[in-house]
């Protein structure tokens, strides 16, 4: 019997019992007193199961003011493939949330909650971490103050005051935004945000928000479905209303991996006679989809649109005078 089998052993003694000695304990769980001290100080201190000891009736039982106002779950025997990403990607995210700020009293609670969900089964949260791994690539470090003003901006519907770094022109400007809400993406934090100077909708990178301050403005709303036709019909992080379809032809090789990814939710794509794959998709901005057909190198080319041909020619140009030297 394994430790999640005793656990459920344990529960099912004490709702059948009310009361359990330490004597049904060995018998039934067939392990030493010390195991089952262990897994009752687990069960009470990790599960939060309300089991006290009865000094009356010398066993152990469940306390009933607790038990009726606190529930507490046993966890599963295992989790699916699904589960354990979820929950580590959760407790992952959360991690980075714990040193203060608008969420710093709901994280600790969530992160013991998490963090007894995994530790769990046949093995520990040590085991569990050693053995699956979530590797977060490319992500940028956020100024957790920033968060936390534009979390509260964002709950309270204010307008909030920024000065946001531009990287491409490689300046700062004031805005006045709107924020609409918070997009968590390729391991970066991002900000939907009506944008006042420029009077339409942009997304901020949460790293690159030099200072934030919550005005007392009330903040524009914008219909989700807007957002959605905006920010979310071109392709990546990038928005824009004006969407272009690009044309996109891999080679056969680079076919067997190309054709189980998703680059859009809108994506068309087959696999041709050649055994080469193509693919189309929506885009309004460019940059993000160069930087990943630019990943392929040789193994792809830009039939469609002419600009974005041109422009990953480009860029592939002005590489390779590098190697020029």
């Amino acid at each position: 019997m394994d430790r999640t089998e005793r656990f459920y052993k344990i529960d099912q003694l004490l709702g059948e019992h009310r009361v359990v000695p330490f004597s049904t304990f060995e018998e039934k769980l067939g392990v030493s007193r010390a195991t089952i001290k262990r897994d009752l100080e687990y069960m009470r201190n990790r599960l939060n199961a309300p089991i006290v000891w009865d000094r009356e009736r010398r066993g152990y039982c469940f306390a009933q003011a607790e038990y009726g106002a606190s529930q507490y779950e046993l966890p599963g025997l295992w989790f699916s493939a699904t589960e354990i990403h979820a929950l580590l990607t959760m407790q992952h995210l959360l991690s980075g949330l714990d040193r203060g700020g608008l969420l710093a009293s709901h994280v600790e609670p969530l992160q013991a909650r998490l963090m007894s969900l995994l530790d769990s089964g046949d093995g520990s949260i040590d085991e569990i971490r050693k053995r699956i791994r979530i590797v977060g690539i490319a992500s940028r470090v956020i100024g957790l103050d920033h968060f936390s003003v534009l979390g509260s901006a964002l709950l309270r519907r204010k307008r909030v005051q920024i000065l946001y770094y531009v990287r491409a022109r490689d300046e700062a400007t004031e805005r006045e935004v709107s924020p609409q809400r918070l997009v968590y993406y390729r391991e970066n934090w991002y900000l939907d945000a009506w944008c006042h100077l420029r009077n339409e909708l942009r997304s901020f990178a949460i790293d690159a928000i030099r200072r934030v301050d919550i005005l007392e403005t009330p903040a524009k709303n914008v219909p989700d479905k807007t957002l959605d036709s905006v920010l979310g019909a071109g392709y990546g992080i990038f928005s824009g209303r004006k969407v272009q379809w690009a044309k996109l032809r891999f080679s056969a090789q680079r076919a067997r991996w190309v054709m189980s990814e998703r680059w859009h939710p809108k994506q068309k794509s087959r696999l041709l006679a050649d055994g080469r794959y193509a693919m189309e998709l929506p885009y309004s901005d460019h940059r993000e989809l160069v930087m990943d057909i630019l990943r392929h190198g040789p193994d792809v080319e830009v039939l469609a649109p002419t600009s974005l041909r041109e422009e990953v020619m480009s860029h592939l140009k002005s590489a390779l005078e590098h190697y020029k030297k």
